[in-house]
């Protein structure tokens, strides 16, 4: 299998936080979906993948070539987007063409106006009267418009609403439909990552939890609602996570289908939400009791 992006033992050390000789790979061709908390280290790795920041550790390999970032001819290759637009307010779509086509050899400005037409951004107006959502198109019509084969995005998704959001998913989709694109999204909005990703890149307080085929995840976990003494019934290699209230307890399982055939409980199929939820959860709480 061939890999866009190979991370190796990254460390990164800030006071009170450690990005943790996080590993993970890739696969060309595929979306995946990079997930966990505020302050888990998603946007530190994003930033250390692209060397925006210096590493305390660690190897990262960008389309085939060790520390890709900083070769030009691989910075061509690829598009980045960050929550926040950083095209100058005083300029319009025409101005943003100019100034990338002497940024890109490989700038096209055909598909970046056509992207730009079917975002139904306007033309004569600058980028100050831009919507949040009409920036965040431009910046994306921008970063696939220069021989793109490596989109990464960095919370682009986030405060848009729904229907912006499905038309830009919508975009990334056509745009994996190359066989060498790969898209690597990160996201609060697990909704947007369980619909568009094929795998799940789960970060939690700077390590790596897991990085699983979303089909797998999805098909494979459930969560059972069930009475406190109901839940004694469940083998704990089973449990990834426990939530309790006044009048049942709500467990993340492994394996839904191997309990249901050994019990009678009632297992609903697992939301990205609930696995993202409960993993969480269920850290916070072993924390608490070993301190």
């Amino acid at each position: 299998m061939e890999y866009a992006v190979e991370v190796e033992g990254l460390t990164k050390h800030y006071p009170g936080f450690t990005l943790d000789h996080v590993s993970f790979a890739v696969p060309t061709g595929s979306v995946v979906g990079f997930i966990g908390e505020n302050g888990a280290g998603k946007s530190t790795a994003i930033k250390a993948i692209l060397d925006l920041i210096q590493v305390d550790e660690g190897r990262v390999r960008l389309l085939g070539m060790e520390n890709g970032a900083r070769f030009p001819e691989i910075k061509e290759q690829i598009g980045v987007v960050f929550e926040e637009s950083y095209f100058p307010d005083n300029l319009k779509i025409k101005d943003v063409d100019q100034m990338m086509k002497r940024i890109f050899h490989g700038w096209d400005s055909e598909k970046f106006f056509s992207y730009c037409r079917r975002f139904k951004l306007p033309e004569t107006k600058c980028v100050k009267t831009f919507s949040r959502g009409m920036k965040m198109k431009l910046s994306i019509a921008a970063a696939l418009s220069h021989q793109t084969k490596l989109l990464i995005l960095d919370e682009a998704t986030s405060g848009l609403d729904p229907i912006v959001r499905n038309e830009i998913l919508d975009i990334f989709r056509e745009f994996i439909e190359e066989e060498e694109c790969t898209v690597f999204l990160s996201s609060h909005i697990t909704s947007d990552i369980e619909r568009i990703a094929d795998y799940i890149l789960f970060l939690h307080e700077g390590h790596v939890l897991f990085m699983e085929e979303k089909d797998r995840l999805l098909y494979e976990y459930g969560v059972v609602r069930c009475s406190h003494e109901k839940a004694e019934r469940i083998e704990k290699k089973q449990i990834v996570g426990v939530r309790r209230n006044q009048f049942e307890t709500e467990i993340l399982v492994r394996d839904r289908r191997e309990i249901q055939e050994e019990t009678d409980l009632v297992i609903d199929r697992a939301s990205l939400e609930d696995i993202l939820l409960f993993t969480i959860k269920n850290g916070m709480d072993e924390e608490a009791e070993n301190s």
